[in-house]
């Protein structure tokens, strides 16, 4: 990858952004809401989505969305699995996949995804430069997220794993009621403050009808590499209690290790750069995507 090219389809200037009238912006609102809810029209070629969320920023969500889609293919390597980056304002399959550049348009003007790993990607990080502020309304998100779900040339996927935004918001809830979802993973660490708006991430899935497939609780614990002593920063045990408090699967745990920060960094994610680490075979990554595959399918049944 090279210098940024023009952009491969023209988003309105930031400047325009900002001069919207908001009497205008609030009867467009109006209007889309009275039309009700739109018809969920499945992705092109894509069989399964699965998202990937979490209450708060900051859990490790990106991390694990990128890794379940790389264990997923570990898994079985028949399988087909796309990665979509939804986090609009912080795109960061870029990094965590090592990829860059701008995508290429197909012959009928889709968009192709950028491949690494064997898992085609496609994210706003792709189409602004690295350090641009994308500071939209949230019409124009929505824009953008429709855009990256129905623009693309995803070919034939048997997964879809979507990283979606922190937090509970308009993203949520369009990817939802636009697209059938499979399921959603719920990333969450043992803290009560992250705990708090894991919870809210699960309602809210409930009440858009998508199935929660279960909870992933990162940075579970710390293992001092010189003496071996385990120490839970965050705390113990709290995404496993609120899973059988909200009465879902408790996928497992993925601990606080900095082979998994540094490959990730790097854009080696461990489960292609270390998958026989002690630190990735005790992890949920190994673990989880089955249970994953099985509650998905299960799900679509």
């Amino acid at each position: 990858a090279g210098e940024r090219s023009t952009p491969i389809f023209s988003w309105p200037p930031k400047s325009s952004l900002w001069s919207v009238d908001s009497k205008a912006l609030q009867e467009r609102q109006r209007q889309q809401m009275a039309k009700g809810l739109p018809k969920q029209k499945p992705v092109a070629g894509v069989k399964q989505v699965i998202v990937v969320a979490s209450g708060k920023g900051g859990v490790g969500k990106s991390t694990t969305a990128v890794n379940l889609a790389l264990g997923l293919l570990a898994n079985d390597p028949l399988k087909s699995v796309g990665l979509l980056d939804a986090d609009v304002y912080g795109p960061s399959i870029p990094k965590l996949m090592n990829l860059k550049g701008n995508p290429e348009l197909s012959d009928n003007n889709l968009m192709i995804p950028l491949v690494n790993y064997g898992v085609p990607c496609m994210s706003m990080g792709f189409l602004v430069d690295d350090v641009a502020p994308i500071a939209w309304r949230g019409l124009m998100v929505m824009s953008a997220i429709e855009r990256l779900l129905r623009q693309v040339d995803w070919g034939s996927l048997d997964y879809l794993v979507v990283d979606m935004p922190p937090g509970t918001g308009d993203v949520h809830l369009s990817i939802s009621q636009n697209i059938p979802v499979a399921g959603a993973v719920i990333v969450s660490t043992p803290q009560d403050i992250a705990l708090l708006d894991a919870r809210r991430g699960a309602e809210m899935f409930k009440k858009v009808n998508v199935p929660v497939l279960g909870l992933v609780q990162n940075m579970s614990v710390f293992q001092c590499p010189n003496c071996a002593h385990r120490t839970h920063i965050f705390g113990s045990d709290g995404a496993r209690q609120l899973a059988a408090a909200l009465g879902v699967r408790f996928l497992g745990d993925v601990p606080l290790h900095l082979n998994i920060r540094e490959m990730s960094d790097r854009g080696t994610p461990v489960v292609v750069s270390s998958p026989d680490s002690p630190e990735v075979s005790t992890a949920a990554f190994c673990s989880f995507t089955s249970d994953v595959t099985l509650r998905s399918l299960t799900s679509e049944s």
